[in-house]
């Protein structure tokens, strides 16, 4: 599809709508206290909101990696330490809960505690990323 074909508004709206959903999800699960797939979805939040900024930023598809960091600085957005370690951070929430060791040691790390402190800065992320569509 050629640029000029895209709808960055019919696009952009469906990349927030779907973090938005990811979160929602992220959120029933963590009541749930299935912790690290709460985790999982707080990565897609943030995966689909700066695939958001992206279009709205490049005007084209986003690429469809999984890596924060990598979608970030495609997408243009001007990144300090600290928030490319938040995004690190995230990041490893999409490999670990997809792809356990054989000791299940991400799963057994979510504890009602940390998962929470997680959340937290998943959402501040998002919110941070959401920023970046004005």
């Amino acid at each position: 599809m050629a640029p000029e074909d895209l709808d960055i508004r019919q696009l952009t709206a469906y990349w927030k709508a779907e973090a938005q959903e990811a979160l929602r999800v992220a959120d029933h699960l963590l009541e749930k206290e299935d912790f690290s797939y709460a985790l999982f979805f707080g990565h897609l939040a943030v995966e689909k909101m700066l695939k958001a900024v992206y279009i709205v930023r490049k005007k084209e598809h986003a690429p469809t990696t999984h890596n924060l960091v990598r979608l970030a600085r495609a997408a243009g957005l001007s990144l300090d330490e600290s928030k490319v370690q938040e995004l690190v951070a995230i990041t490893a929430f999409n490999i670990e809960a997809r792809y356990p060791d054989l000791k299940r040691s991400f799963r057994k790390k979510c504890t009602a505690e940390f998962t929470q402190t997680q959340m937290d800065l998943v959402k501040e992320v998002f919110r941070w990323a959401r920023r970046q569509l004005r």
